[in-house]
């Protein structure tokens, strides 16, 4: 074998929030949020749009700092005890904005996740390269690797994300509304990628079914506060789905992958109170 041999992907790491509260703008949108994702689990964060699912994200991957409370991945404070360039050697992510890259090959989007790695006056290569090689086949995108990335569809595209954040080789994957903008086919296809990959992952999820049938675990947060974490069928239940997502639920089984799947009615149109009748007179 030529070349110096590709290091060894990271082992699967933990990741936990204690008591993070964040503040942006003065605004607080997350406030004492404590949440757990154990090695190798999919850990999935649901809510309503603007609960704070995506902040409390920005959080572990070091783009918007804690007012208080801790976020540790491994055993260190990501923002307390590592490095920007340590903690993207730890932590890889595809998040909902990602820069559209015109001038850029498939290859070379997938090649930033070396960055965290690599001196940049290293004469030899081949061992970076290799990993993105590596990395694009997992996603099943090695043959599109001399294309321009923007030629991509929107699948396609997020295969490619993927590979790159797995090319960074992190013990954690985080995920903001990756299937956002893509059809059912291609969501559960990158759901199911994802789940065979078994890398720590945190993601955030708009798809509760989606959230039901991949995630080990899922974490619900209404109004920016981490109202109840578990098991996705201890978790959605008809009660908390009406509470915090104001629809009727119904929770049952998927009758080939035998998944938690949830059914969706709107919620019964509040009774509306009979007039009350003026009081009598007498003259």
């Amino acid at each position: 074998m030529n070349g110096p041999t590709p290091p060894a992907p990271a082992e699967p790491m933990d990741a936990r929030l204690d008591a993070v509260t964040l503040d942006i703008g003065g605004a607080r949108v997350v406030t004492a949020a404590t949440l757990h994702a154990a090695p190798g689990e999919i850990a999935g964060i649901v809510g309503p749009n603007g609960s704070g699912k995506s902040s409390l994200l920005r959080a572990v991957y070091r783009a918007l700092r804690p007012s208080s409370g801790a976020v540790l991945v491994g055993s260190d404070d990501v923002w307390r005890s590592l490095t920007p360039r340590t903690a993207a050697r730890r932590t890889a992510v595809v998040a909902q904005e990602n820069p559209a890259a015109f001038d850029f090959t498939v290859a070379e989007v997938a090649a930033a996740g070396r960055t965290p790695h690599s001196a940049p006056w290293s004469a030899d290569r081949s061992a970076d390269r290799r990993i993105v090689d590596e990395a694009l086949d997992r996603v099943g995108m090695a043959h599109t690797k001399d294309r321009p990335f923007a030629t991509l569809s929107g699948g396609e595209k997020q295969r490619v994300l993927l590979a790159r954040a797995l090319a960074q080789q992190g013990g954690l994957l985080v995920l903001d509304e990756p299937t956002n903008h893509l059809d059912i086919g291609t969501q559960l296809d990158l759901m199911e990628l994802v789940r065979d990959l078994q890398v720590t992952t945190l993601t955030a999820l708009h798809d509760l079914n989606l959230a039901a049938a991949y995630c080990d675990r899922v974490h619900v947060l209404h109004h920016g506060r981490l109202v109840t974490s578990g098991a996705p069928r201890d978790v959605f239940t008809p009660e908390l789905l009406a509470e915090v997502f104001h629809v009727d639920a119904v929770l049952g089984t998927h009758p080939r992958t035998g998944r938690p799947q949830l059914s969706f009615a709107p919620l019964p149109a509040a009774p509306v109170p009979a007039p009350v009748p003026a009081p009598a007179t007498t003259e």
